[in-house]
Formats: structure tokens, sequence, C-alpha cells
């Protein structure tokens, strides 16, 4: 997977515990320009769940990502001090990025005008993953 045809040298790896193709389903939702390129699943054999994702890759707006379902529990999940900040074109996409990603999910910082960008917000998804969306000047 992700072999020499892949131009991207370098990925965001996300670890889910059950919920990767949720999340990925989720995440093509928002994005234009955004795919599942590769996917595969446990089998019977394990040793994670039949079925779910043993590693898949996926692309949001053109930008690849690759995530599991781990068979193992962690004592560790996502962490804010790494995110996706994403450029938003307009108002509109902001707005629409921050509803749906700060649904069942937890507000960082609420939309806002914070010096540095006219218009911000930093939310936490309903599957821990960690999002800056921005408004440019």
């Amino acid at each position: 997977m992700t072999g020499t045809a892949d131009p991207q040298k370098i990925h965001t790896f996300l670890m889910f515990e059950g919920r990767a193709e949720e999340a990925m389903t989720f995440y093509l939702s928002l994005f234009e320009d955004s795919e599942i390129v590769e996917i595969t699943r446990y089998g019977a054999d394990g040793p994670g769940p039949e079925g779910t994702v043993q590693l898949a890759v996926f692309a949001l707006a053109g930008q690849r990502y690759m995530c599991i379902d781990s068979p193992q529990e962690h004592a560790f999940g996502f962490t804010p001090a790494v995110s996706l900040f994403v450029r938003c074109a307009d108002e509109p996409e902001l707005e629409r990025l921050y509803a749906a990603l700060s649904e069942g999910g937890a507000e960082l910082m609420p939309l806002g005008d914070y010096g540095f960008s006219r218009r911000f917000g930093w939310v936490n998804d309903r599957f821990g993953v960690s999002w800056q969306l921005n408004l440019p000047a």
C-alpha cells in the first residue's frame, strides 16, 4: 500500500479504535476532491475485528492521509497539540465546516477574530481529531 505510485512522501496517520471508516466517510462528505484511495480490512483471522480498517489511504481536498483501526486499546488518543489546519475559501465554508466538525465534539476556540486571523475557530471532532479552521485576510 502507498507504494512508489503515491506522490506524497509523508502522510498524517490517524489511529482509531473501531471508527476509522466512519471518520473517513464523514471527512469525505465535508471536502471536495476527496476519496478513499486504498483500503485493506481485517479478515476473519484478525488480529482486528473482521471488516474493520487494517490500513486505509484517503484524500481530503487532494491531501492524502492514512488511518487504521487499532486492534489494541491504548491509554492515549488524539491531542489538540497536533491538528489539521484548513484554509477556508469563504465565510460559508468556514461556518459549514465549523458546525459539522464541532457537532458531537468540543469547541476549543469559538469562531471569532483573534488578531492573527479575521475569522478562526478550533474544534475537536466527535472522533477526537483536532481541526483549526481559518479564513485568511
